[in-house]
């Protein structure tokens, strides 16, 4: 047993001790694989989303100098069909790039101090096999491989790590990628020596061009998960089942740290934010514990044509469409905002609905990450209206309807530099990026369907709060009576008819003319 040969089954044992969701079954997916043409698998997701606990399992699950079969039995790996046929059958090669990263003295030589630390340990168990003066991994693990007939499982952590710390250097990143590609590169030599390969990360196999680096591996990533889905953090029935057992509110969870959509049916929620949710006992925002918002201002600051626009927008409720092709999977090579955006869709700040081909913030949590990186920002008009944004719900709840006027009026002529000012979607993104931290207290939902006809902005409380709901109506060059009136007349019922008695109309009106904001505000009795 050894560090990057047969690791052992002692992590995931620790694993299985904590807040465990059982996500075994991803074994039986890579058993499907196991010494076939789809052998090597790929899957990229952001930090916080279990990539390290897959990579450890699978060590535990496939690792033959350990007996892992205690710590499987009774999980869905254990009624499936592969289960015996596979369980700890394999010499394993473990590979944690962060690991290799955090211990190294120069970064010019850690290609080579990878292959010779596991090489070290492979001449160890396997003495007489590899020759003495061996500097190529490849070629040790298929001398072990020609002797025994024995293949491998090789299993990389942060696969991309050096591409994050060493992205400007193409020196290391070409040395790396030969190091793969020696291992992957497809023909007699890896299809004798390695029975499957799962790489995990966050970002997906560079490519150079339009060409990936490494051509033979199936990749599942943040915009096509595929069969994966399941497996890219939490299901919406595993957050439940996670509820129910740790006497946690699961509508208050859904709001934190539900969003990654992959289909009509599909919701995904980030694993770390909610089991330290369940360990602390308390909803707010993780993200700033393992990433903070200077990166994501780095990024949205860019200076690319149309990136702040589209940032706003979001910032504002709505989603965004983006072309993801051009990106070339690093964090240096970007040439226009749609390869900045496409980083942000797998590094978790933004989701991605591949349908639509829309991007928009997530959930609360994010939203939150986003609120402090722009405030830091040259942004002012931005961090401005989401400084003031709790003033403004304030005012609106005590009918102060100058200082509502005013403050919509403000936020909408900030905003009229990046977006079509004489536009209502644009008067709806400045209402929702004026009222930002009220996210915090409401669902804030775009047309809501209604008695008669859509609320224009409807604010529902969210459980355990105390504030009303509200409803705004948006009218252009008339008058915001009219605006009243209109909610009056359409009976608003469904999701608003709870309230009753406890629900605030917002009337405002915008005169094209002399880009003047009125509001009228009254409290239903």
């Amino acid at each position: 047993m050894g560090l990057y040969l047969n690791p052992g089954n002692e992590a995931f044992r620790q694993i299985r001790r904590s807040i465990y969701v059982d996500k075994s079954d991803l074994i039986d997916f890579i058993n499907s694989t196991l010494e076939t043409p789809a052998k090597l698998t790929c899957f990229s997701r952001p930090r916080r989303f279990g990539k390290s606990f897959a990579a450890k399992m699978l060590c535990a699950y496939y690792d033959k100098s350990c007996d892992s079969r205690k710590l499987f039995d009774g999980l869905k790996i254990s009624k499936t069909d592969s289960y015996e046929e596979y369980l700890n059958k394999y010499d394993v090669i473990y590979l944690d790039i962060t690991r290799f990263i955090s211990t190294a003295t120069s970064l010019s030589k850690l290609v080579k101090n990878i292959q010779m630390s596991v090489i070290e340990e492979l001449r160890e168990t396997y003495p007489s096999f590899i020759k003495e003066k061996e500097e190529v991994l490849a070629n040790a693990l298929f001398a072990v491989s020609n002797k025994t007939g024995n293949k491998f499982i090789v299993i990389i952590d942060e696969w991309d790590a050096l591409f994050r710390e060493a992205k400007d250097d193409m020196d290391i990143q070409k040395k790396y990628v030969q190091l793969l590609r020696g291992l992957f590169k497809g023909g007699t030599a890896t299809d004798e020596t390695i029975a499957a390969a799962y790489m995990t990360g966050i970002l997906p196999i560079k490519k150079y061009g339009t060409e990936s680096a490494l051509t033979d591996f199936h990749e599942y990533t943040m915009t096509e998960p595929a069969r994966l889905t399941n497996y890219v953090g939490f299901t919406e029935e595993e957050v439940k089942a996670l509820c129910e057992k740790y006497h946690m509110d699961f509508e208050n969870m859904q709001t934190w740290y539900d969003g990654y959509s992959f289909s009509s049916t599909q919701h995904i929620y980030s694993p770390n934010s909610v089991i330290l949710a369940i360990r602390n006992g308390i909803y707010r925002n993780y993200w700033t514990a393992s990433e903070t918002y200077e990166s994501l201002k780095k990024y949205i600051e860019m200076d690319f044509d149309g990136l702040k626009s589209a940032i706003v927008r979001m910032l504002g409720g709505e989603k965004v469409k983006v072309a993801i092709n051009t990106f070339q999977n690093d964090m240096t090579s970007f040439h226009n905002k749609d390869d900045v955006l496409t980083l942000l869709i797998h590094l978790g700040y933004l989701t991605y609905d591949s349908f639509a081909e829309k991007i928009s913030i997530p959930n609360l949590e994010v939203a939150g990450a986003f609120g402090d990186a722009v405030r830091s920002t040259n942004w002012e008009y931005v961090a401005t209206a989401i400084q003031e944004s709790d003033d403004l719900l304030e005012a609106t709840i005590r009918s102060d309807c100058e200082k509502v006027a005013a403050a919509l009026e403000k936020t909408h002529e900030s905003v009229a530099s990046v977006l079509e000012y004489n536009n209502e979607a644009s008067l709806s993104a400045a209402i929702v990026l004026a009222y930002y931290t009220a996210r915090r207290y409401y669902e804030i939902v775009h047309e809501l369907p209604t008695g008669k006809g859509f609320a224009d902005l409807a604010f529902l409380p969210r459980r355990n709060t105390n504030f009303p709901a509200l409803i705004v109506e948006l009218k252009y060059d008339k008058n915001a009576d009219t605006a009243i009136q209109q909610i009056k007349e359409r009976r608003y019922d469904g999701k608003l008819k709870e309230y009753f008695g406890d629900l605030i109309m917002v009337g405002i009106n915008y005169d094209k003319d002399t880009k003047k904001h009125t509001c009228l505000i009254e409290h239903e009795c």
